[in-house]
């Protein structure tokens, strides 16, 4: 089976011989050889950049050592974000979350760290005093080991 270290470290080579902007989003290998290799950039993903990309990954293996099947593709904005450098590219932007105990959560993402992000979302609740429930504002840092997903909300 192939390493998926070595391709991690084949896809980093890339970038950085090539100074690229774009940066590693997630690299999967199946049991049948097929590697997936997913990109971001702070701009635009150019496909000429994934091509290079994946001649560099078939230029650098033997596939006659083992024959694999290869993709390389850009973060999409319906996956989920991965990366605390994908977490500073939507800082400030629109954001859907799903946290483990069933919540769903819409809000302004703030700044992230290893260990959780900060959420800013509104939500209609009861206030004491009042009849109606009214807008909340609510600020939090989530865990990241409390969270499904976070996908941005266009």
């Amino acid at each position: 089976m192939i390493n998926k270290q070595e391709i991690i470290d084949l896809v980093d080579q890339y970038l950085l011989a090539a100074e690229s902007e774009s940066f590693l989003v997630d690299v999967t290998v199946n049991r049948d050889n097929k590697i997936v290799i997913e990109i971001d950039n702070d701009e635009a993903v150019d496909i000429d950049e994934c091509v290079a990309i994946s001649r560099y990954i078939d230029e650098h293996m033997d596939r006659e050592k083992e024959d694999f099947e290869l993709e390389v593709g850009s973060f999409g904005l319906t996956s989920p974000l991965k990366t605390l450098r994908q977490y500073a590219k939507f800082e400030g932007e629109e954001m859907e979350v799903l946290m483990r105990d069933g919540r769903k959560l819409k809000g302004i993402l703030g700044a992230a760290d290893e260990e959780g992000f900060d959420l800013t979302w509104t939500a209609k609740e009861k206030v004491e005093g009042k009849k109606k429930k009214e807008e909340v504002t609510h600020q939090e840092h989530l865990l990241h080991k409390d969270v499904n997903r976070i996908y941005y909300n266009f």
